[in-house]
């Protein structure tokens, strides 16, 4: 059986690799066991920030929220209390949404689960 030299393939492998770990500091962008890990790491926290994202997304939507409900007289959590009992199906990315771009409406929505 004939010898298999894989030499294209593993210099492909490294090329791709170092093209990952670009503009690491110090041996992790150019050597290759320390690239590996640096470029592994760098996945594991891309994926956990990803969810951590969402996370504090929705801890500023409730602050937007509460922000303009204080201004009605309102708390947040009456707020959401109220909108739940009066069937208002919103999300609070929409209600976030409205508080800062749209006052009018999100104002006509508390007054109109006030009464």
């Amino acid at each position: 059986m004939p010898r298999v030299k894989r030499g294209t393939t593993h210099v492909k492998k490294r090329r791709k690799l170092l093209s990952k770990v670009k503009g690491y500091k110090w041996g992790r962008k150019s050597k290759i066991k320390q690239a590996n890990e640096a470029a592994v790491k760098a996945g594991v926290h891309a994926y956990v920030d990803r969810r951590k994202k969402k996370r504090t997304m929705r801890g500023l939507w409730q602050i937007r929220i509460s922000a303009l409900a204080t201004e009605k007289e309102l708390s947040y959590s009456k707020l959401i209390g109220l909108l739940k009992k009066s069937k208002i199906e919103l999300d609070r990315k929409i209600l976030a949404d409205l508080a800062v771009n749209n006052k009018k409406v999100f104002s006509a929505i508390v007054d109109k689960i006030k009464k």
